[in-house]
């Protein structure tokens, strides 16, 4: 993902508004690994710009996921999940509490067969990977060991 400048400048080269509260959001995403939410991101702002509205937060990031500066994705979860890794990665999901976390894996193998693309012409290809993060895995422990004594 672009720095806060860059993306200053990319909004104002676009004729997009450029607002203290979509400054802040640009801060706020930057070096952001967690893959938040809408809300998520909202809520992170509140104390440092009380006067920003969650559709402020909505709409600068679908604009920038319509300038290719961010992903969007729904993995499930509840919830569309925003990502600035932009480059070819592919995902960890905990089924519990819905953390993600990109990983980098060589999936050389993977294709799919010409008879399953059902007319599709193919431009990439996204793996989900789930299972329990490690916060999930200990409190699942810890409650079956409760549960023996």
């Amino acid at each position: 993902m672009k720095t806060p400048t860059e993306l200053t400048q990319l909004f104002r080269h676009r004729g997009l508004k450029v607002t203290p509260q979509r400054q802040c959001i640009f801060r706020a995403l930057h070096g952001d690994g967690s893959h938040p939410t809408a809300h998520a991101v909202f809520e992170s702002l509140r104390n440092e710009m009380p006067t920003i509205s969650l559709r402020t937060v909505y709409q600068t990031l679908n604009d920038l996921v319509a300038l290719g500066e961010i992903q969007q994705f729904d993995v499930g979860t509840g919830a569309a999940r925003f990502d600035p890794a932009t480059g070819a990665h592919h995902h960890l999901v905990c089924t519990r509490c819905g953390a993600m976390r990109d990983v980098h894996c060589d999936l050389a193998g993977l294709s799919l067969p010409a008879r399953q693309h059902h007319g599709f012409t193919m431009s990439g290809a996204e793996v989900i990977f789930r299972g329990l993060c490690a916060n999930c895995s200990h409190a699942t422990s810890h409650q079956k060991d409760a549960a023996r004594k």
